[in-house]
């Protein structure tokens, strides 16, 4: 059985082109269907949208793309969800390079090559962050912020709730993914240079941001992760202190409290653990 693809597309003031992206993606999708999210915009983008063929879903004010992207996977109706960018620098040809990977997997991930990083600045951060993000989960990340990407409506509704209003829905959805369990693949994909507009996106902010998201991720799917290298620092340097302490002659309540801290934190990530667990089992059950 054909399963129906839902393409969504969060916009916020995307007027100048928007009508361009969904010729060309109805022009190679024709039996897709087309989700845009207008959030707020104070231009015609939804008139345009509507115009171009697209089902137009509207924000009575700008929530966020996170929040665009809850509303889109909620109002699509495909078994498939494929989520692109509404500014014109994904390629709607490269759709068919994620549908040929998603009977096999949960989620598939188009994957920006070197050449389409947007700066030194911001190819540095993402590196760190796939590097970082590989570490915690296990698993090789090779674009924890790619909005490019495809997955199973069924798989990801459940992980809805998790995503912030802001730009992080990706690191969000891609760990949450990977820590549930489920199969996720990249495949490499060209970006194309922004047509018009400024990013709203700043690497010290949101790289800032990211991290946190990815630590407050990994302690809901994976505590331990985050707990025992904590819990090993501060028990460590309470013994190592209360040592050296004892070797000149005299115990200090310094040591002691470190280690009792240590042994704190350690209990906290065994009950952080057992309840990921139930959150996984209910996720799979």
């Amino acid at each position: 059985m054909k399963q129906q693809v839902s393409v969504v597309l969060p916009a916020y003031n995307e007027a100048g082109h928007i009508g361009g992206v969904i010729g060309r993606l109805r022009s190679i999708l024709p039996d897709a269907e087309f989700v845009l999210v207008d959030d707020g915009s104070e231009d015609e983008t939804a008139s345009a949208a509507t115009k171009a063929g697209a089902r137009v879903v509207r924000h009575p004010y700008n929530k966020g793309n996170g929040a665009s992207v809850r509303t889109g996977i909620r109002a699509a109706t495909g078994d498939i969800v494929v989520m692109m960018d509404a500014d014109g620098q994904h390629d709607p040809a490269e759709i068919f390079k994620l549908l040929e990977h998603i009977e096999s997997y949960d989620l598939v991930i188009g994957a920006r090559t070197k050449e389409s990083q947007a700066g030194i600045q911001r190819s540095l951060g993402n590196a760190f962050l796939n590097r970082f993000a590989s570490w915690l989960t296990g698993f090789p990340v090779q674009d924890l912020t790619s909005g490019f990407r495809a997955f199973r409506r069924e798989a990801v509704l459940p992980f809805l709730h998790l995503f912030p209003n802001r730009y992080s829905y990706p690191t969000t959805s891609t760990l949450a993914f990977l820590k549930a369990g489920l199969n996720v693949h990249y495949v490499p994909i060209t970006v194309r240079p922004r047509q018009g507009g400024k990013s709203n996106i700043k690497v010290a902010r949101d790289g800032a941001r990211f991290l946190l998201i990815i630590v407050k991720l990994i302690t809901l799917f994976s505590p331990m992760k985050v707990f025992l290298p904590v819990a090993f620092a501060f028990g460590g340097i309470g013994l190592g202190y209360s040592l050296f302490t004892l070797w000149h002659g005299h115990f200090t309540n310094m040591g002691a409290l470190l280690i009792s801290l240590g042994v704190i934190v350690f209990l906290m990530g065994l009950l952080a653990e057992m309840l990921s667990s139930l959150f996984t089992q209910r996720h799979n059950d």
